[in-house]
C-alpha cells in the first residue's frame, strides 16, 4: 500500500489584507495545497481577518510594506516554521501622493516610492536570503506605461517597478522566476477615486466592466504555476481593453 505524503507550498502576500493581495490569498487556499501568509500594517485589521478566515493553512502576520527589518524577520520566521518559502507576491502598495511633479508633497512621494518600489525589493532580498524557491510575482500596474493628471509619483513607482520586474528576472535566473501583472482599474479601495463614477469608468475598457480582484487573482496563480514555468521577466497586461482603447488613467 503506497503512502501519498502532500507537499504544501508556501505563499507569502505584502499587503494581503483585502482587495487583490485576498483575492490572491483565497485563490491559494482553495486549492488545499498552500500556506498562505498575508501581511499588513495594522494589528485589528489582521485579527479581524485571522479569526474571518476559518482555514488553518491561513496566516495573517505583521510587518510593513517599506520596513526592511520588518520583511527579514518574517520571511525568517516563515522559513522556519513551514520549511520552505516557494512563492513570493508584492502585492502592497500606495498612493498618497496626489498632485502634479512641480507641486506634489515631498513626504508623501517619497511614502509612495518607498512601499511601491523599494518595498519589493526589500522583500525580494529578504526571501531570497530566506530560500525562496520557486517564483516573485509583482503587481505592477498600467499606470507604469504612461503619464497622466496628478498620478506622476504613483507612475513612476509602477515604471520602476515594472523594470525591475525584469531586472530580477535577469539576476534571479535560472532558479526563481520573476514575473509581474499590470491591471487597469481594479474594483478596490485603493482605486476607488477612479471608479467612483462606475459607468464613465466602465466606457473607458473595450470590455465595458472594471476589473474585479479576481480577475488579476487567476493570472498570478497561472503565472507562479509550474503550467507557466518557461515565462520570465514578463509583465501581463490585465485591462479589459484599457491601453489599446487610447485611454490614460487621467
Amino acid at each position: 500500500m503506497s503512502v501519498i505524503i502532500k507537499v504544501m507550498k508556501t505563499v507569502l502576500i505584502t499587503g494581503g489584507t483585502r482587495g487583490i493581495g485576498l483575492a490572491i490569498a483565497e485563490k491559494y487556499l482553495n486549492d488545499g495545497e498552500s500556506n498562505v501568509i498575508v501581511t499588513g500594517r495594522k494589528p485589528d485589521t489582521l485579527e479581524e481577518l485571522q479569526n474571518s478566515i476559518n482555514n488553518e493553512n491561513f496566516h495573517a502576520m505583521m510587518a510593513k510594506a517599506d520596513d526592511e527589518e520588518a520583511a527579514d524577520q518574517t520571511c525568517k520566521e516563515i522559513n522556519e516554521k513551514f520549511g520552505s518559502l516557494d512563492i513570493l507576491i508584492n502585492n502592497a502598495g500606495t498612493n498618497p501622493a496626489g498632485g502634479n511633479l512641480m507641486d506634489v508633497d515631498m513626504g508623501a512621494l517619497e511614502k509612495t516610492w518607498a512601499v511601491n518600489q523599494k518595498g519589493p525589493l526589500l522583500w525580494a532580498r529578504a526571501a531570497y536570503k530566506n530560500e525562496l524557491s520557486t517564483a516573485i510575482m509583482n503587481i505592477c500596474s498600467v499606470a507604469g506605461y504612461f503619464p497622466s493628471d496628478l498620478m506622476g509619483a504613483y507612475n513612476i513607482s509602477k515604471a520602476a517597478l515594472i523594470y525591475m520586474t525584469k531586472q530580477l528576472a535577469y539576476e534571479l535566473a535560472p532558479d526563481i522566476r520573476v514575473n509581474g501583472v499590470a491591471p487597469a482599474i481594479v474594483r478596490t479601495r485603493l482605486s476607488q477615486l477612479l471608479w467612483e463614477n462606475e459607468e464613465y469608468s466602465k466606457n473607458l475598457h473595450l470590455l465595458q466592466k472594471l476589473g474585479e480582484p479576481e480577475d488579476i487573482a487567476e493570472a498570478v496563480y497561472f503565472l507562479c504555476s509550474e503550467e507557466a514555468g518557461w515565462i520570465t521577466g514578463e509583465i501581463l497586461t490585465i485591462d479589459g481593453g484599457f491601453s489599446i482603447n487610447g485611454n490614460s488613467l487621467s
